[in-house]
């Protein structure tokens, strides 16, 4: 299963919540797949996509809200993991796209096939899924439901070959958007 199935996959139970996706191809098949103004596409902040993610959770408490994550992009901000685990946001599902490469800029090895993401979300107060199929991504959304967070659900990927369109608004856009939304 490739970023592109998995992510189609898991936007079937994001519906009308808020998600903060991670730079590079992530941003881009959200944008692709299930474009709203509700979505926080990352534009060039390499591992922040868990931080701000935090941030919107503990002022939005009420409001269920998805980090879409990579691999390199988490490995490269593991302090946000333990101040998520501290702070225990129940509203908080981050989902870890995990290749074992950097592949929005060239397919660089990262350290999770030595370093398990998951050992390390345990280890930080998550409750921890994982995926390597469609249909345990299915699995695990329906047990969700009243599943308090945070929650890290690490999915097994493969690269792809297709690679999404660039997000269209701008980065001033995006927050303006982003910002109305929060407020509905």
């Amino acid at each position: 299963m490739n970023r592109i199935n998995a992510m189609q996959e898991i936007v079937k139970y994001t519906k009308n919540s808020i998600i903060i996706s991670a730079n590079g191809f992530i941003s881009r098949d959200l944008h692709f797949l299930n474009e709203k103004n509700s979505n926080f596409y990352m534009i060039g902040s390499m591992g922040l996509a868990s931080s701000i993610g935090l941030g919107v959770a503990l002022k939005n408490p009420k409001k269920r809200i998805f980090v879409f994550d990579g691999d390199g992009n988490i490995l490269m901000n593991l302090g946000s993991l333990t101040t998520i685990g501290s702070q225990k946001p129940k509203n908080l599902i981050h989902v870890i796209f995990d290749n074992s490469i950097h592949e929005s800029t060239g397919g660089q090895p990262t350290n999770s096939k030595n370093i398990k993401i998951q050992n390390l979300a345990k280890a930080c107060n998550y409750k921890v899924f994982f995926a390597k199929t469609e249909n345990k991504i299915k699995t695990i959304f329906q047990s969700l439901k009243h599943t308090a967070g945070p929650v890290m659900i690490v999915v097994q990927i493969t690269k792809s070959d297709n690679i999404s369109p660039r997000v269209e608004p701008t980065p001033i856009e995006i927050r303006n958007r982003f910002m109305m939304s929060l407020k509905r």
